[in-house]
């Protein structure tokens, strides 16, 4: 089997990229990394964390964006729980709303945030349970 080295980006459809964009980079501290220019009007941005790690691409694209509204099509990886603690603060400082954190398959989960475009984005540990060894 030829290898594959994990995900390049992940796409989402917008309803406004410029609202997208802002929103991503004051949530989730992701910056612009390229900007998708069509006939002089900005259709699209890619955007990534600062270590490279996580690259998301936002697309204007209103219709797709509705329907995923309330879906959760990517779970972004967080070391620890105890990071995974520090995005909910930071997420509280920000004054945005999310479910908190549960108890996931293998890990912890910040669940209930949501874009824009009320697609949920959440926050999932890459420590597993079986791994903790502290609470």
């Amino acid at each position: 089997m030829p290898p594959l080295s994990g995900f390049h980006h992940v796409k989402l459809p917008v309803g406004d990229v410029v609202r997208s964009r802002n929103w991503y980079q004051a949530v989730l501290g992701l910056v612009v990394d390229v900007e998708f220019v069509e006939d002089g009007v900005l259709m699209g941005v890619a955007l990534r964390d600062p270590s490279g790690t996580v690259t998301l691409a936002a697309r204007h694209d209103p219709q797709r964006a509705a329907v995923l509204a309330g879906f959760d099509p990517i779970a972004v990886g967080v070391p620890t729980r105890s990071d995974l603690e520090a995005w909910a603060s930071r997420l509280d400082v920000l004054g945005q709303r999310h479910g908190g954190i549960v108890t996931g398959h293998q890990g912890w989960v910040l669940v209930g945030l949501h874009d824009p475009d009320g697609i949920e984005v959440r926050l999932y540990t890459i420590e597993r349970h079986d791994e903790r060894t502290t609470t």
